[in-house]
This record gives structure tokens, sequence and C-alpha cells, in this order.
């Protein structure tokens, strides 16, 4: 379990290395290409995303002892995704505030104060969808789990009901046997008095 887990350490490293990259090269960047970067580094985090779920997965699935070092590591691991997805943000606000401003013809003669209000938004507004999407993916892997778990009560509950045939299949062996033996004991107790 743990070479998994490991694993999937050595690809969270490559990906938020490639991410963290990328990221500085958006405000630089302009028109198409920034665009495309842009949804590159979304589409890479959604990826890293998944690979924390499976490390999780993988933490749930170690042994009690070795559990905590792996939840420490995992915990970082969630730390330093949180700070890539709020320097994405940083630089995607940046990106959108030169977009609006280029289509506008704003020639950047806003009040610095309006300017702060709408980032704040901005941020508040993706700060409420991230939250949205990772309830959806808890609900999603909580779903799954119950149905899991109702498909191994079946299948127990299966294995009861023919181990309880069993049993009394063998019980009534027993009473058969039990009442052959009486009759054997009285045939022979009835021999002997002869």
């Amino acid at each position: 379990m743990s070479s998994d887990f490991e694993a999937y350490e050595q690809d969270f490293g490559t990906l938020t290395a490639e991410i963290t990259n990328k990221i500085g090269r958006i405000p630089k960047l302009a028109g198409e290409e920034k665009t495309q970067l842009v949804l590159n580094v979304d589409k890479q985090l959604e990826e890293v995303r998944e690979l924390m779920e499976q490390m999780d997965l993988e933490v749930r699935e170690i042994p009690i002892q070795s559990r905590a070092m792996y939840n420490s590591r995992l915990k970082s691991y969630k730390q330093e995704m949180e700070k890539l997805e709020k320097d994405f943000k940083r630089s995607r606000i940046a990106y959108s505030d030169e977009v609006r401003n280029e289509l506008l013809g704003d020639d950047g003669s806003s009040s610095e104060t309006q300017l702060i209000k709408l980032r704040e938004e901005r941020a508040h507004l993706l700060d409420n969808t991230e939250r949205l999407e990772r309830s959806s993916r808890r609900l999603e892997a909580g779903y799954q789990i119950a149905v899991e778990t109702e498909q191994v009560g079946q299948e127990i509950l299966a294995n009861l009901h023919s181990d309880r045939e069993k049993i009394q299949r063998s019980r009534d062996r027993l009473r058969e046997t039990d009442a052959n033996l009486g009759k054997s004991s009285r045939i022979l107790t009835g021999m002997l008095r002869r």
C-alpha cells in the first residue's frame, strides 16, 4: 500500500512543479497563448485533486500504526495544493483584469478601490465554486462507499442465510441420530434381558 502512496507522491511532486512553473508564466504571456496556459493549468490542478483523493484513499487502507505518518504527509500536500490554487487564482484574476480592460478599452483610469473590490468578489466567487466542487466530490465518494457497503452487507446476509440452513440440517441429522441411538439402545436392552 505504501508503495502506491509513494508513487502518488512522485506524481504529485512532478505535477505541482509543472503547475508552479506555468503559474509563474501566466502574467508574462498574452492572447491565445495565455488562454491556453490557463486552461492547461486548470486541467492539471484537477489531476492533482484526483491524485489527492487517491492518496487519501490509500492512507485509509494503511495499518493504523503507520497511518499517522502518512496523514501528516497528506496534510502538508493538501496545504501545498491550497497554496497552488490561491496562486493560480491570483494569476487568473490579473489575467481576467487585463482581458476586461482590453475588451472595454479601459485605460486603467478606474479607481483603485473598485479594482480591489472586483478582485475580492472574484476571489470570493472562485472560493465558493471550489467549495461546491469539493463538496460534490465528497458526496460522490460517500455515495460510492455506501453502495459498496450495501453490497458487502447483502453478501454477508446471503452467507448467514446459507450458514443457518446448514446448521438446521445438521440439527435435524443429530435428532435423527439421537432417535436411532435411542431405538438401538432399547433393542439392545431387550436383547440382553432375553
